[in-house]
Order: C-alpha cells, then structure tokens, then sequence
C-alpha cells in the first residue's frame, strides 16, 4: 500500500511561477543598443545621446502619403496594414524564405487566392519574426512596438494574438490617430514625395489646416523617362494640370517650370530624382526635341530614354539655380530585378537591387556648369558603398554645390552608417554631409529610423572622443549637427 506521505520530487522548471514566466516574457529593449562595448566610449556615447536625444525630427525626404495627414479622421488600419502589407522591407525578407506574397496580403494580377485575414498575416509574420533579428528593420520595428504602442512581452507565436489585441486597440485610440502622432513625434519639418503631375490637393487641405510644416517634393520621374510604360499618359496628365499643351520639349520645359513654381507656392524645398546612373550631358534643343517626339510617338529605346534623362539632369540642375530648389539625385537601384514579381504584383515589393555607379564622369558636366554657382545646392544618394571614400567624398569635398545624402535603402543601417562615417568624414567633412533623413513610407517608424541614427552617430563620437581625436565639447557640438542642424542647414529649412 502506498504511502500517502512520500514525498515526490517535481521538476523545478515546471514549476516556474506566473510571475517567473511573466518575467520571462517581458520584452525590455537595452539603453545601450548602437553603443560600443567599450566602457569608457559607451559612457561617452550616453552623455551625447542624452542631450540630443529628444531633439526635433527634421525629416526632409521621405514617402509619407499626405493624404494620411490630410485627413483629421485618418487613421493607420490594423496591424497588418500599419506594420506589414506596405513594407518593402518586410516583404522581400519573407519572399526570400518562401514565403508567398499573397500570404502576406499583396495583390496579384493573376487568380492566385490573397489573403484578407489580417490576423492570419500578422501571425505568419510573427512566425518568422525571427528572420528579422540583427537587421535593421528588426531594430525599428522592436523600438515602435515597445517604445510607441506599449508592447511588454517579447512578439512570439505564442504571444502574437495578445499583441495583435493590444495594438489593435491602442490603434482605436484618438492619440493614435495620424495627427496625433505628429505632434507627439516632435516632427519640425516633413517632406513628402509627390509625381510632377500632383494635383497637390492634400497639401491644400494640410496648409490650410495650419499644418504648414508638411511640404511636399517635386518628383518628376514619371515625366523624364522616356521608358516608363505610361509615360504617355504621364505626358498628358503633366498638360491638364499645368495648364500647358505639351506638344513639343518647350512646351514640356515651360510645363515643367509651372509644376516646381506651384510646389513651391505650397512651401517646397527640394526635387528627387531616381536615376539608375548620374550620366548627364547638354543636347541640343533640336537633338533633345527629337528624343521628346520619338518619346511621343512611343518610338524611343533605352539609349534615348538615358540620354533623355542626362539632359533633363542638366535642366533641373538650371532650373534650381533660378527657383531656389534643392537638387536630390538618389542613383544606382536596379528597379524591379524579378520581372515575375513585376509582372504579378507590380513595383515596391522588395525586387530592386543596388548597382555599381560612377560618379566622377558621369556628374563632370553637370557639376562643371553648376557645381561653383552659389545658388545651387546638389545632395547626392548612393547605393554602392565603394564609391564613398573614392568618389563623393571628394566631390563633396570641393563642390560648393555638393553635399552627401546619408546611408540610404539597404544601408540605414547600424554598420552602414559607421561604414559612412568612416569612409565620408576624413575626406568631406561633417559639415559637407546632409545629415539624416528616413526616407521611409512607414509614418510610425520615423522616430524610430531617426533614433538609431542619433545613437550611432553619438557612438562614433564618442570612439572620437576616446582616441584623443575630438574634445568632449566638439563632439556634443557635432552631434547636435548629426541629430538636427545639417539636415536644416542642407534643405534651407531654417
């Protein structure tokens, strides 16, 4: 017969208390993340971080739709709408592993079944949430959800519904409405980006709403390259809203000129223009009329299309020097590599890949007819890292015109930011670099992509500081300028 009192020994991992496991669960982010192990760096690095920390956002370049600030009754949809559907960077990373697009909520041109169950995709994310570990997007994504929505158990299978709940929620809440967002960001300036044919209206509504620190980009890609499937309709969308039948290269100019005045008149301070190369040339009138007639006609090919868009560079250049606009030439992406993916799903679904660009032949002519005049301002972006140290450092390191974009794309990075630091600063100066912007879609980010470039820039400083190179006092000087000042000073947004 058993004896009812002998004792049975337990595993004491099963018995783990509610508050053990509770613990266990917590999701707690480290103050020092970005930060050199060093100790006497790292403490460096907290005492510059502190003070600027909590400095404005200037964000001068970026892909919020304004329609999403436009509207006081906007909102930013479910989890999955917010944080995976319209995330490139998510999208191609779980593409990458099999994962189908459709799973995630994109719509294709075929029969293939999309899922519409927002619940179904933020678990399949979570599921692979994994994936995302020492990159990036795994970083902001960690900051939004611990920092912004108030996320405190670490995002598992396990706990994803419960999430799900809370952010949905918090999402419902007015603080969280898009303007509400805005004001708590701390957001002196945003850019959007807009198509040369933009009607502007959201802006209209924006200023007159007082929200007049929301300006909006010239982006005229659309109408330049002549090998944009719809650039016919692009051309006649650019006549009704300008006002001008575009018939021929000086009527498309005079078209063009009304467009940058009338973003201008809404507070613009900058263009953008996405080229895969910076090759620019001067045509002729006659030779870039027939380029535009051949366009027309639906005859052009890809060497016209490139030397369309090198003389263009050389007419937007001109016409920044006359209006005051900030020239953006963001070079070296291979759009839409996977012509599957293309063809079923469209652009901006994580296919374009980095190019190797030179800089130096290709920029001489335009820089040689604009790089010394006082009135243009030239900020260049690249996607090949080799050409730092051996070609836009130097540039921008004699050009008065020239300044470098920060780490752009694949490299908002923590390592590509210290491999820009390293690489641009001996030769070009801090203060010939344009400071930070997020260039990002994703609105509920941009503290986050803005705070991880506040850390690390302190962070280099600080090793500054530690090798004897820099004075305490220079280096809170200089991240003030990282963190705020040079994306002022370089946008003309003082």
């Amino acid at each position: 017969m058993m004896n009812e009192n002998v004792f049975v020994t337990k595993n004491p991992a099963a018995e783990q208390s509610v508050a053990e496991k509770t613990a266990d669960r917590a999701w707690r982010l480290s103050p020092d993340r970005c930060f050199a192990a060093d100790p006497a760096q790292r403490t460096i690095a907290r005492t510059l971080y502190a003070a600027v920390q909590d400095l404005p956002l200037i964000a001068p370049h970026g892909h919020v739709p304004p329609a999403l600030l436009a509207d006081p009754d906007a909102r930013l949809g479910t989890p999955a709408e917010l944080f995976i559907i319209p995330d490139h960077y998510i999208l191609r990373m779980l593409y990458s592993q099999g994962v189908a697009l459709e799973a995630m909520g994109a719509s294709s041109t075929d029969d293939a079944a999309v899922e519409r169950d927002h619940r179904r995709i933020w678990q399949r994310f979570v599921d692979h949430f994994h994936l995302f570990r020492a990159t990036p997007t795994g970083l902001w994504l960690a900051d939004e959800l611990v920092n912004l929505f108030g996320v405190q158990e670490r995002l598992t299978s396990e706990s994803a519904q419960r999430i799900y709940d809370h952010l949905e929620a918090r999402l419902a809440q007015p603080e969280f409405a898009p303007r509400a967002l805005l004001d708590r960001f701390g957001i002196e300036l945003l850019c959007t980006t807009d198509a040369a044919t933009d009607a502007l209206d959201h802006h209209r509504r924006l200023h007159a709403d007082g929200l007049t620190h929301i300006r909006p980009t010239f982006r005229p890609d659309a109408v330049v390259n002549l090998d944009y499937p719809a650039w016919r309709q692009q051309i006649d969308a650019l006549s009704a809203v300008a006002g001008i039948d575009v018939v021929d290269y000086t009527s498309y100019v005079r078209a063009l000129e009304q467009r940058r005045a009338a973003f201008k008149a809404l507070g613009a301070l900058a263009t953008d223009h996405a080229a895969l190369t910076p090759y620019t040339a001067r045509l002729s009138k006659d030779a870039t009329d027939a380029l535009f007639q051949r366009g027309l006609r639906g005859e052009a090919n890809a060497d016209d299309a490139a030397n369309f868009t090198a003389h263009m560079l050389m007419e937007f250049a001109r016409m920044s020097t006359e209006d005051g606009l900030v020239m953006q030439i963001h070079a070296g992406s291979l759009r839409n590599h996977n012509p599957n993916i293309f063809a079923r799903f469209g652009a901006d679904m994580g296919a374009d890949i980095p190019l190797a660009t030179e800089w130096t032949r290709n920029l001489r002519a335009l820089l040689n007819a604009y790089g010394n005049d006082p009135r243009f301002r030239l900020i260049l972006f690249t996607l090949d890292e080799s050409s730092y140290s051996r070609e836009l450092a130097p540039l921008a390191g004699h050009y008065p015109a020239v300044k470098l974009g920060p780490p752009w794309w694949f490299y908002d990075s923590v390592n590509g930011m210290r491999r820009y630091f390293e690489q641009v600063i001996e030769t070009a100066g801090l203060y010939n670099t344009a400071g930070f912007n997020d260039d990002t879609r994703a609105f509920a980010s941009i503290p986050s992509r803005h705070d991880v470039w506040r850390r690390v820039s302190c962070d280099w400083l600080a090793g500054l500081v530690v090798q004897g190179m820099l004075a305490e006092d220079e280096a809170a000087a200089m991240a003030y300028e990282c963190a705020y000042g040079l994306a002022k000073a370089a946008y003309g947004a003082g």
